[in-house]
């Protein structure tokens, strides 16, 4: 069972996706996540974020894996633990380059299929329904206003420590949706198939509600 769930950033994919995965007790895959790692290798590495050969040479040397720590889902790369390390600003505002490239997108795309070839997979990004995983049995498409996706990365930086005003991350926000819409390789766009659900004035339990409804609905008819 594949269900596919794309959006903008900070539409809230992420933390639906872990929510409904649970509820469902399939694999939660972030893809960003991923993409984010490869950012967070490329910069420590001291590689240029548009050195498509060295970067995915990085890649093919030092594994990229989810590991369950303490009931948690934890993002390592190599033997390092990069799960707070990739939400820094930082990483978030070059991470659209770094994923733009063409062989980087194709080795994550390999590794992201084979996660879903033999799991129930609830699996989250820009390009599931699309290009990762086209044949989807659910493919959602969650959006939200540039002012509400802000808002909410604002309280989540807080949490985290990060302090960025929230005209900043409005800027922020509208130019990472440019790139990643315009992007030559598997372009941010709702699958044809994808049902579009606004979460602009949505709390978190009425999103779940509705994508359950919407699995349910697929999968029992």
């Amino acid at each position: 069972m594949q269900i596919a769930i794309d959006g903008p950033a900070s539409a809230g994919k992420s933390t639906i996706a872990k929510i409904i995965a649970d509820k469902l007790n399939y694999i939660y895959t972030d893809t960003g996540a991923m993409y984010r790692a490869v950012t967070w290798l490329a910069w420590q590495k001291q590689v240029d974020f548009g050195n498509e050969n060295q970067i995915t040479d990085l890649i093919q040397k030092i594994p990229i894996n989810f590991r369950i720590l303490k009931g948690q889902q934890r993002i390592f790369v190599g033997d390092t633990d990069v799960s707070e390390a990739i939400r820094t600003p930082f990483i978030t505002n070059n991470v659209s380059q770094v994923s733009s490239l063409p062989l980087v997108r194709q080795l994550m795309v390999e590794q992201q299929r084979q996660i879903a070839q033999n799991n129930n997979v609830v699996m989250d990004g820009r390009d599931i329904g699309t290009t990762v995983l086209p044949q989807a049995d659910v493919k959602i498409f969650m959006v939200a206003s540039v002012h509400e996706r802000a808002k909410r990365r604002y309280q989540e930086n807080l949490t985290r420590g990060i302090t960025t005003s929230l005209t900043e991350l409005e800027t922020e926000i509208a130019a990472r949706d440019y790139k990643d819409s315009h992007r030559q390789t598997s372009p941010l766009k709702k699958a044809a198939d994808a049902i579009e659900i606004d979460t602009t004035s949505l709390n978190i339990d009425q999103v779940v509600q509705k994508i359950l409804k919407i699995i349910h609905f697929k999968t029992n008819k």
